[in-house]
């Protein structure tokens, strides 16, 4: 089948043009003024729309048990709700439950090849480090998976200690692996969690104040070291500290392959809302910081040292004990309830996949803080490159696959649970006025979402292979 999107303006990560785009067989064939539309089967005008390539989101927490629930929106939901939000490609963490990495990657295989709706890749975790587990992270490669996470907190569950984090690091050096890490300090927060509960804070702004800023700071400069040490790239995730950005920054001077990325959540809410009636809504770790951090952040993506802006997406139910209505039918599963008298029991995560550019889009290029060329390069082109996929994804140009969303930059849409599609029962930025959000999204030209109609299915989306880390952005 043969596809011509007429008329629209082209963006990329650098610049923008008004052109057609001509696709065959799911792939970019032709770009160019006044392309011939005969013998084609299919033409759509985006004349005064943009034509930009689909989001890539490389941090996403689909199916996640955690505590006594799983977050709600599994490989289907959570990858519909990324369409709706202009988003055709997503990157899910593998939980390491033992030594057989394999089994673990067999396990998400079978959660996500049924469901994916969109394209989709993993990491891998890793948060038990033995030979066995050392024998066997070079067969990931061949499977597709060039990234390793590792997490200096969460003691006694996810945490690996630096002596095995830096032996990850070599292994990941050796063989051409991103390193990625969840930077706060297990030993600050595991004592201040435990003075907090013996005095009888409980509240939600508790998890904020027991995870402090300083910790995280410490724990991205340990792994600024750890990388300058070992050779290794490293990425650190949903940065929300403005000591953060200083360390990555000093870090990206010296020379040190080291990146970052922040999620929306961080660029608006502060500890501030925690303290609301609702405040379990805003539980995620990292926490929220203060307003002063929110600007370091901005600046941090404006000037490039931030390079990516994911979600760190894991919804729970705000309450639990009611069902909702997705896609005609009652689902009912535990959530934030579950910590309503501690907050050490409220699930950790927020809904944000179907959210991140039509926020972004609104508060960052509306309000003139990044380009229209840097929203492309921190959704879409930035994470392709760095993650394996450029120039298969984040780009429109011939050969690439036709994952285009026509974006109207003019559409006003009050947004929220109508709009993001994921499957829970709140939405952080309900009523939030937004201009510009997507109109059509095509998924190697097919498309899957036609304003609020929902064309794609289960099955949908494809496993794609990512290529071992090559540049440093």
């Amino acid at each position: 089948m043969k596809t011509l999107i007429q008329g629209g303006t082209i963006i990329s990560a650098s610049d923008q043009c008004v052109a057609d785009i001509l696709i065959e067989k799911e792939k970019i064939i032709q770009i160019g003024i006044n392309l011939n539309s005969q013998n084609v089967d299919q033409v759509v005008d985006a004349t005064g729309k943009l034509l930009l390539p689909g989001g890539i989101d490389v941090h996403t927490h689909f199916d996640l048990p955690m505590l006594d629930t799983v977050s709600s929106d599994d490989h289907y939901s959570g990858h519909k709700a990324a369409a709706f939000g202009g988003t055709t490609t997503v990157i899910d963490f593998v939980p390491q439950n033992g030594s057989d990495l394999h089994k673990d990657i067999d396990l998400w295989f079978g959660k996500a090849v049924p469901k994916a709706a969109i394209d989709y890749s993993f990491h891998m975790n890793i948060s038990i480090f033995n030979q066995t587990v050392a024998d066997q992270i070079p067969d990931l490669l061949k499977m597709g998976i060039s990234s390793l996470k590792m997490f200096t907190a969460y003691n006694k569950t996810l945490r690996l200690q630096d002596i095995d984090i830096f032996k990850v690091m070599r292994i990941a050096q050796e063989h051409g692996f991103l390193t990625m890490l969840h930077a706060e300090n297990g030993d600050i927060i595991e004592i201040l969690v435990q003075e907090a509960l013996a005095e009888g804070k409980t509240t939600p702004e508790w998890h904020a104040h027991t995870r402090p800023a300083w910790g995280a700071v410490e724990a991205v400069a340990r792994g600024v070291s750890l990388s300058a040490h070992t050779g290794a790239p490293l990425y650190i995730v949903h940065m929300n500290a403005a000591g953060e950005v200083d360390q990555l920054a000093y870090g990206r001077d010296l020379g040190i392959p080291v990146m970052g990325e922040t999620c929306p959540q961080y660029l608006f809410f502060t500890v501030e809302d925690l303290k609301r009636k609702d405040g379990a809504k805003w539980i995620c770790s990292p926490p929220m910081r203060s307003e002063e951090d929110n600007e370091r952040l901005w600046l941090g993506l404006q000037e490039g040292t931030i390079q990516v802006v994911g979600t760190d997406h894991c919804p729970f139910f705000y309450d639990g004990t009611k069902p909702i209505l997705y896609e005609g039918k009652e689902v009912k599963i535990p959530g934030k309830e579950l910590g309503i008298n501690d907050f050490t029991k409220i699930p950790n995560g927020l809904p944000g996949v179907g959210d991140r550019l039509p926020i972004l889009w609104t508060e960052g290029v509306g309000k003139e803080r990044i380009s229209i060329n840097q929203f492309v390069a921190l959704t879409a082109t930035n994470p392709a490159k760095i993650f394996g996929l450029y120039p298969r994804k984040g780009v429109i140009q011939p050969g690439s696959d036709a994952d285009i969303v026509i974006w109207d930059p003019h559409k006003q849409v009050t947004f929220g649970i109508e709009w993001s599609h994921q499957r829970t029962d709140y939405n952080l930025y309900e009523g939030w006025e937004l201009i510009g959000f997507p109109e059509k999204v095509f998924l190697r030209g097919k498309c899957i979402v036609d304003g609020k109609t929902w064309l794609g299915k289960r099955g949908d989306g494809q496993f794609i292979k990512r290529n071992a880390f090559n540049p440093v952005l």
